[in-house]
This record gives C-alpha cells, sequence and structure tokens, in this order.
C-alpha cells in the first residue's frame, strides 16, 4: 500500500519540475514528459521510492538511530523545524556551517559554550561584568542560538539525513557522503541524484509539496519510535519471570527443614542423655503419695490401742 495516494501527491504539485533549459541530465529516468516549457516527474516512480524511504527512515528509528532534518530554503524552514520538532530529532533551517558533521567535536563544544553562556544568562552573572561585555555576551548568545538551536540535542551524528533541495545544500551531502552517512532527500530536476543513497524525485519548491513529504517523513519516524517502546514493554514481562525463579527454589528448600524430626536432626548421644532425665523427673512423682499414705495410717493405730 502506498504511503502517500496519487492523488495528494497530484493536489500538492509534487509532479512539477523545473524549466526544461535547466535541467540536470542525469534525472532523466524520473522524468514522465515535457509540457509548456516544464519537465513532469515521474509520479509513479516517486510513490514507489518514498515508500522504500520511508521503510528505511522507520527502521533506523526503531533501532534508536536520529535522523538529522535539512531545510535551509525560505519555502522549507519553518515546516522542517515544525514537523523535525514533533518527531523529536535536530534539524538545520539556518545556514550549514562547514564541519557539521566532519568536524563534529569542535560543534559538540560550541553546543556546550551556548549552554554554559545561557545559564549565566539565567542566572544574572551578566549584571556584575561591564556593560560592554554583557552585550558582547548576549550578541554571542544570539548567534549561537540562530545557528546551533536544532542541533542542541544531539549528543552525536546522526544515523541518517533527510535534506530538502539537494542543489542548496551541497555541502551538507558532500560531508555525510565522506562519513558514509546515508542520506534520502527531495531531489527535482535540477539537481544530481547520483550522490544520494534514497532519492524521493520531487517539486522541492513549493510549500505543500514539501509539507506533505517532510511530515511523512516525521510520521515514519514516529511510527519507528512506537515499535521500539513496544518491544520494551514485551522484553520486561519476560525478565520479572526470571528473577521469580529463584525466590521459588529458596522458598521450597525452608519448608523441607521445618518437616524433619529430631531423630535426624540429634546424634544418638545426645539423645541417650536426654532419656535418663525424663526418668528422674518422674520418679519422685510416684514416691509421693506412698509417704503421704503412711504418715495418715500411723495416728489411727495408735487410737485403737488407747481404747
Amino acid at each position: 500500500m502506498a504511503v502517500i495516494s496519487m492523488k495528494a501527491l497530484l493536489e500538492s504539485g509534487v509532479h512539477f519540475g523545473h524549466r526544461t533549459n535547466k535541467w540536470d541530465p542525469r534525472m532523466k529516468p524520473y522524468i514522465f514528459t515535457e509540457r509548456n516549457g516544464i519537465h513532469i516527474i515521474d509520479l509513479q516512480q516517486t510513490s514507489k521510492l518514498l515508500n522504500q524511504s520511508y521503510n528505511v527512515i522507520r527502521d533506523v528509528a526503531a533501532n534508536g538511530g536520529n535522523v538529522l532534518f535539512v531545510g535551509t530554503k525560505r519555502q522549507a524552514q519553518e515546516t522542517v523545524a515544525e514537523e523535525a520538532a514533533r518527531c523529536g530529532m535536530p534539524y538545520v533551517t539556518e545556514r550549514w556551517m562547514g564541519g557539521m558533521l566532519t568536524n563534529w567535536s569542535t560543534m559538540y563544544i560550541r553546543i556546550q559554550e551556548l549552554e554554559r553562556l545561557e545559564k549565566m544568562r539565567d542566572n544574572n552573572e551578566l549584571e556584575r561584568l561591564t556593560k560592554k561585555e554583557g552585550l558582547l555576551i548576549g550578541r554571542e548568545i544570539t548567534r549561537l542560538t540562530t545557528r546551533l538551536s536544532g542541533t542542541r540535542s544531539m549528543k552525536r551524528r546522526p544515523d541518517l539525513i533527510f535534506i530538502v533541495d539537494v542543489g542548496r545544500e551541497d555541502s551538507a551531502v558532500h560531508e555525510a557522503n565522506l562519513l558514509n552517512i546515508p542520506i534520502v532527500a527531495m531531489v527535482d530536476t535540477n539537481c544530481n541524484p547520483l550522490n544520494i543513497d534514497y532519492v524521493i524525485p520531487s517539486n522541492d519548491d513549493a510549500i505543500r509539496a514539501i509539507k506533505l513529504l517532510v511530515g511523512k517523513v516525521a510520521d515514519a519516524e514516529l511510527e519507528g519510535k512506537a515499535s521500539r517502546k513496544e518491544e520494551d514493554v514485551d522484553d520486561k514481562p519476560a525478565e520479572a519471570a526470571k528473577t521469580d525463579r529463584p525466590s521459588r527454589k529458596a522458598h521450597k528448600v525452608v519448608e523441607t527443614d521445618v518437616e524433619l524430626e529430631d531423630n535426624a536432626l540429634l546424634g544418638e548421644a545426645t539423645l541417650a542423655k536426654m532419656a535418663p532425665k525424663k526418668e528422674v523427673i518422674e520418679t519422685p512423682a510416684a514416691e509421693a503419695p506412698v509417704v503421704v499414705a503412711t504418715v495418715v495410717e500411723t495416728p489411727a493405730a495408735d487410737a485403737s490401742d488407747s481404747e
């Protein structure tokens, strides 16, 4: 079943390409025809390749991977930021900073610096500085927030990158290729598809087309996360059952100890010592009534003799 229906693709204008004089010949396999000097993209291939990309993104999310959304053109900035935030993934909507991937250690240090400066501002530590120093730190916070706000949640390099407009994000494509990071991208008729691992031939200039495809990528990410949570829940009962087994065995051992008799616990010498003690205790009890009887009968005999 198609991830997006053909009707939805047509209504969003995904099939409109660029003018014929601005096309890239390497996109010829994905072009259906030409109409009024504009190339028309083959939506059958778009639907098929979109399904493939959807499954790839879902599997990456299910395995705990991160997907970096990249879209710096004006038509895509707002949509990319909203959809990436909806699925909890990092994004880049301003200028792609050189070395974002290849020099990630330095970029991560800058993210930590941004957090440190914001902490100073929140604790009112800037008021202790001079006015000029406070203004400079405020400008640095604004600059770093603009460039790195979408990647603050990143702790490592992404496992996959989704790009809108490959021609504009050539630096991101180059860095990803150097690090062998897979790329899923919306590729228009004026772009080079050879450096892209998973091509989605589509119009990357129409706002409606961008919203449709970026939203579907975010849905794939959410579906992968949901499947991962379900697997974690299924694993917990199995672990609980394993932990219950040792306690049951210990309980059985206690019950067997309680049922043992004295003969099994004490030795023969101890039992022999215990037997005489019982006879000694019983002997005084048997002699006591005899002594009492003799004492009572003696006065009675004396009384009869006197008469």
